[in-house]
């Protein structure tokens, strides 16, 4: 039937409508009419929802310093960015009492997950970069929302050792700095082994160990530390806004997570 006689409100076939469009037109008719044609085709039957496996619960990680200006608070925000951006959502969660440092520019994951943990009872949160940091709620209860929308890292400070963090953790990490004595990290260990965590043990702002005391340091952490993180002035800004570091630093903390997962 010609396209004068077809019934109004009825398309042409396919075919019809594909040499038609190609006679007038030309090349950019011949895509138009491909597309066309698919367009025409009869819609398929509908079928039931779709069925999807449960996401896997997230990762919960603890990190303690074993001094003050360790660095702590930059190991678990660099590792909660490399998490991120490994998460198919891309955000993880940091509960901490500290501030945000600089301008809280902010992915829309992180925007949106900063959304999903306000409704836990307390909870303060800001998106920063990858990152929604947390503050003021009870860590149980923002595992047990957490371990469904993001991975969370518990900034536990340096004020005790173990208690809830560890208790709620699937991995504990441990950061000691340039001035903390390695012996202390041996410490720790042995103590959160004894409450059932086997701690990773991070050697944080590593300097260029080569001769005389640095020389002893590092044999003295050798034996000790898992991971050590280099000292990178540029990535721990980056890590402080909820980005990735870069370079070596950010090659380290890769190598921290997968640690952490490997061990889940």
């Amino acid at each position: 039937m010609s396209s004068r006689g077809a019934p109004r409100g009825h398309a042409l076939p396919a075919a019809d409508a594909s040499g038609l469009l190609t006679a007038r037109r030309g090349p950019l008719a011949t895509v138009l009419a491909a597309a066309g044609a698919w367009l025409l085709e009869p819609a398929e039957p509908a079928r039931g929802p779709a069925l999807f496996a449960p996401a896997p619960p997230r990762p919960i990680i603890a990190v303690f310093g074993l001094a003050r200006n360790c660095g702590a608070t930059v190991v678990a925000r660099a590792l909660a960015a490399e998490l991120a951006s490994r998460d198919a959502l891309g955000a993880a969660a940091v509960h901490c009492e500290a501030r945000a440092a600089g301008i809280p520019l902010a992915t829309q994951a992180a925007s949106r997950l900063a959304r999903q943990l306000s409704e836990v009872p307390g909870a303060e949160t800001r998106a920063v970069g990858r990152l929604c940091l947390v503050g003021g709620a009870e860590p149980g209860a923002l595992a047990d929302t957490a371990r469904h929308v993001a991975p969370l890292v518990l900034d536990a400070g340096t004020t005790s050792l173990g208690g809830v963090p560890a208790a709620l953790a699937d991995e504990v990490i441990v950061v000691g700095g340039p001035a903390t004595e390695p012996a202390l990290a041996g410490v720790a260990s042995d103590c959160l082994a004894r409450l059932g965590s086997e701690p990773i043990v991070v050697r944080n702002r590593a300097r260029d160990d080569r001769i005389g005391a640095d020389q002893e340091t590092a044999t003295a952490w050798a034996g000790r530390a898992a991971v050590s993180l280099p000292d990178s002035r540029m990535g721990a800004q980056l890590a402080l806004g909820g980005r990735e570091p870069r370079g070596e630093l950010g090659r380290a903390i890769a190598e921290l997570a997968d640690r952490c997962e490997g061990r889940r």
